[in-house]
């Protein structure tokens, strides 16, 4: 439970931070150097659609959250595997959605609404790992064993 309450929690507010930077790179408002009072505008934007991303932001969270979830299971895939597969699952998602949004194709385009969804996933199912994750069994019983002391 508390693994889908990290992705509810975090992923819209990653998700809709990055969305809304991709938005404003594609397009060509960070065309030229940013100064202070860009940079407040899009903090003031982000703070205003901050209940748009997590009204829209959840469900998919939800059911990454779910993935990682169903990998966690697998006990022969490590972590660090399970972080990459749920991350290429979100830049699928997320690129397939967002990808078509506005007249810009190319590389560029698909790289950063992939993206949007790749970075959330993947810090969630680390926290998710660090937060949840029991250590291996085996690494239990060696920390907690004793030396055997030899009897003459």
């Amino acid at each position: 439970m508390r693994r889908y309450l990290i992705f509810a929690a975090l992923s819209p507010l990653l998700g809709g931070f990055l969305l809304l930077l991709t938005s404003t790179v594609m397009s060509g408002y960070w065309s030229r150097p940013p100064n202070a009072a860009e940079a407040a505008k899009l903090l003031t934007v982000f703070a205003k659609t901050l209940q748009y991303s997590y009204l829209f932001g959840v469900l998919p969270a939800l059911m990454i959250g779910a993935v990682d979830d169903i990998l966690w299971h697998v006990r022969r895939i490590s972590p660090g595997f399970r972080m990459l597969i749920v991350g290429a699952i979100a830049f699928v998602a997320a690129e397939f959605v967002y990808g078509g949004r506005g007249p810009d194709s190319g590389a560029l385009q698909f790289v950063l609404y992939g993206l949007v969804g790749l970075v959330p996933a993947m810090v969630c199912s680390w926290l998710a790992h660090e937060a949840i994750d029991e250590p291996p069994k085996a690494a239990l019983g060696e920390a907690s064993a004793e030396p055997a002391v030899k009897s003459e």
